[in-house]
C-alpha cells in the first residue's frame, strides 16, 4: 500500500468532483480503477455472480424462488455482492425504439433454409415416435400468412402428417412448438413486445462515500485505486454504514452482525490482476479499466446505440457532478434508473455537513448570549 500524505484537505472534499485517492493522503497513487457495466449485453448468465462468491469466500445464499422470473438473489446483500437482475417488460411494439426492426415482418432468407433450420429435410429419428416433418410444411412456414399452431394454413384440409401430400394443405406437424416466429403472420402493428432487461449490480464505490464518513471504527476505508473497502476484522457491526449508503448497498451478515460489500477483489487489484466478476464475464458486460477511459469507452458506446435507434441509452453514476461526485462502479442503462431499482438522484449526507455545522454553531451561540442575558438580567 502507498504512503499517505499530511497534505490540505481538497476544497471538494465533502462534495463536488474530487479524485477520492491523494484526498485520502496516499502520494503517487495510480489512476482510478473501476466498473462500466453496459447492460445492453448483459444475458444474465450470474457467471459473476458465482465467480464473486468463489473467489471471496461469499456464503451461499439466493437458492430460494422468489417469484420475481429468474432473480433468486433479490438484491445485494451481506452474502451476494453481485446481484443479476431480471427485468421482464411486456411493452407494445413501437415503445420507444422499435424492437426488432424488420424482423418478424419480412419473410425467411429461402424455403431452403427455413427446412434445414425445422430439420424436416427427411426422417431423423431424434424423436422417436413423433414425426419429424415434412419439408412442404417448412416451405409453407418460410412463406408466411395466417397459420394454424401447427404451420398449416387456415381453414385447410388434412394431409398426411408424414409426408406432407394429400391435397397440399391441413395441419402438418413440424416437430417443434409453434410454426412461425411472433408477428410474422400479424405483424408488428397487432404485437405485443417483450424484452427483458438484465443488470448485474454491484457497490458503486463512490467518490464521496457516506458510509465511510460515517464508520466510526476505520473498518471501511478509502484505497490508493480509490475504491471503498470493508475490513471485517475491524467492524463492530454498529450499522451506520447501512443507513448511510444512498443505494442500499451494504448489508450485515445474519450471523455475525458485520457489515460487507464488495471489494472490487482490493487483492486482485494489488497484483494487477482483474477482478473476477470482469474476469468472468462471457459477453464484456462487466468492463474493468482506469475510470476515466471506462468514461470515454462509456460515451463512446452510449452514442453508438443512439445511431442504431436505441434512444432510451443512457449513462448512470458516471457523471462527476452527481450527488456523489461520481460512482467507480457506473452503468449504460436502457431505461429509468427507478426500473432497475436504483436512486434516480442519488445525494452523500455530508453535501449539507457545513451547512449542519454552521446552524448548530449559530445555535450554540444564542443560547449562550441568552444564558448571559438571563444571568445580567437577574443580577440587575
Amino acid at each position: 500500500m502507498r504512503g499517505r500524505s499530511t497534505v490540505l484537505p481538497d476544497p471538494n472534499s465533502l462534495y463536488g468532483p474530487l479524485d477520492p485517492a491523494p484526498d485520502a493522503g496516499y502520494e503517487d497513487a495510480p489512476p482510478r480503477m473501476g466498473f462500466f457495466t453496459d447492460t445492453s449485453v448483459c444475458i444474465g448468465c450470474k457467471a459473476c455472480e458465482v465467480a464473486c462468491k468463489e473467489w471471496n469466500g461469499v456464503p451461499e445464499s439466493g437458492l430460494d424462488l422468489l417469484g420475481m422470473s429468474y432473480d433468486n438473489t433479490g438484491a445485494l446483500t451481506a452474502n451476494s455482492w453481485r446481484h443479476v437482475a431480471f427485468i421482464e417488460q411486456p411493452r407494445p411494439a413501437g415503445h420507444r425504439a422499435p424492437p426488432f426492426v424488420g424482423t418478424p415482418t419480412e419473410g425467411s432468407a429461402s424455403a431452403a433454409s427455413a427446412v434445414v433450420a425445422a430439420r424436416t429435410g427427411g426422417r431423423t429419428g431424434t424423436d422417436p415416435g413423433v414425426p419429424t416433418g415434412a419439408p412442404s410444411a417448412a416451405a409453407g412456414m418460410a412463406a408466411g400468412g395466417p397459420v394454424d399452431v401447427l404451420g398449416a394454413p387456415m381453414g385447410a384440409g388434412p394431409a398426411d402428417p408424414i409426408t406432407g401430400s394429400g391435397g397440399g394443405a391441413g395441419p402438418q406437424f413440424l416437430g417443434m412448438p409453434g410454426a412461425q416466429p411472433p408477428g410474422r403472420g400479424t405483424g408488428a402493428e397487432g404485437r405485443t413486445d417483450f424484452r427483458w432487461l438484465m443488470m448485474s449490480d454491484v457497490c458503486k464505490h463512490c467518490t464521496h462515500a457516506a458510509c465511510l464518513d460515517v464508520c466510526p471504527t476505520g473498518s471501511l476505508f478509502r484505497t490508493e485505486f480509490g475504491t471503498v473497502v470493508v475490513q471485517e476484522d475491524i467492524c463492530n457491526g454498529c450499522g451506520y454504514c447501512i443507513s448511510a449508503c444512498p443505494y442500499g448497498v451494504i448489508d450485515q451478515r445474519k450471523d455475525d452482525g458485520r457489515a460487507w460489500k464488495c471489494t472490487l477483489c482490493y487483492d486482485r487489484l494489488g497484483v494487477g490482476m482483474t477482478p473476477a466478476c470482469a474476469q468472468a464475464c462471457p459477453t464484456e458486460s462487466i468492463q474493468y479499466g482506469e475510470l476515466d477511459e471506462l468514461r470515454e469507452r462509456a460515451a463512446a458506446r452510449v452514442a453508438t446505440l443512439h445511431e442504431r435507434g436505441v434512444a432510451e441509452a443512457r449513462l448512470y453514476g458516471h457523471d462527476p457532478n452527481d450527488g456523489v461526485g461520481g460512482d467507480g462502479a457506473f452503468f449504460l442503462l436502457l431505461d429509468e434508473p427507478e426500473v432497475y431499482g436504483l436512486p434516480p438522484d442519488p445525494v452523500v449526507t455530508t453535501r449539507d455537513l457545513p451547512a449542519m455545522w454552521k446552524r448548530a454553531g449559530l445555535a450554540a451561540l444564542a443560547m449562550a448570549a441568552a444564558t448571559v442575558a438571563a444571568f445580567v438580567g437577574g443580577s440587575s
